[in-house]
């Protein structure tokens, strides 16, 4: 008897990323492992719908940054779709143009990467409902208790939805980086290599990036 084809398994991973650093690596690396993953994408966001007009360095300066953050990542890459897109990002018109901008079939699983701290907000996605049933969430839970974060959405989401999240629930160490506190601390210089690997860094400075001063 033939074998069944296994479905390609395909992690998602969008966001700002200005700047991207070493906690989305870490984030990434996790999830390629838990999940068994053939590929995970960052998808760099053209305009964040909850971060409007927030953007600091450009489409193009944030995927050079990304290029050298995942340089020795193979199964890690880039896709501009969103920025190609342009104006606000939606989570939902990325999962459904992504199979086939990435050449994958179009029943892949997706494995979508969210934050604990976005499940409060899920319910209010653009068509949240049609995303989680597509997708399969992974959890990314850096602090607090993620069952009762999935608790508070009883009634605003379908039972079968929060068990989905419940599943995808992916447990870190805390990693102590965020993007919004590197660009607080790019002018002053004194950065831990911990969260911005040097050649991120030397980047920054050679374009002048959130405040560094040009080398």
């Amino acid at each position: 008897m033939e074998a069944v084809p296994r479905i390609r398994r395909i992690g998602l991973f969008g966001g700002s990323f200005d700047p991207p650093h070493l906690g989305h690596l870490h984030v990434a690396r996790a999830a390629l492992g838990r999940f068994a993953l053939d590929r995970l994408v960052f998808v760099p966001a053209a305009e964040s719908p909850f971060k409007p007009g927030r953007r600091l360095a450009s489409g193009a300066e944030r995927v050079a940054l990304l290029r050298l953050l995942l340089a020795d990542e193979p199964r890690c890459e880039i896709s501009e779709l969103e920025l190609a897109r342009g104006g606000r990002s939606y989570t939902i018109d990325t999962v459904r143009a992504l199979p086939a901008a990435l050449g994958e079939p179009a029943d892949c699983a997706i494995y979508l990467l969210l934050g604990s701290d976005n499940l409060a907000g899920l319910p209010g996605w653009r068509e949240a409902r049609a995303l989680l049933e597509r997708v399969e969430p992974v959890v990314v839970r850096r602090e607090g208790t993620l069952a009762s974060e999935i608790s508070a959405l009883a009634g605003r989401l379908p039972e079968e939805l929060l068990r989905k999240l419940e599943r995808g629930a992916l447990d870190l160490p805390p990693v102590r980086a965020s993007s919004t506190e590197l660009r607080e601390m790019l002018p002053g210089a004194d950065l831990d290599a911990r969260l911005l690997p040097p050649t991120l860094l030397e980047y920054i400075r050679a374009h002048g990036l959130y405040g560094v001063p040009h080398a």
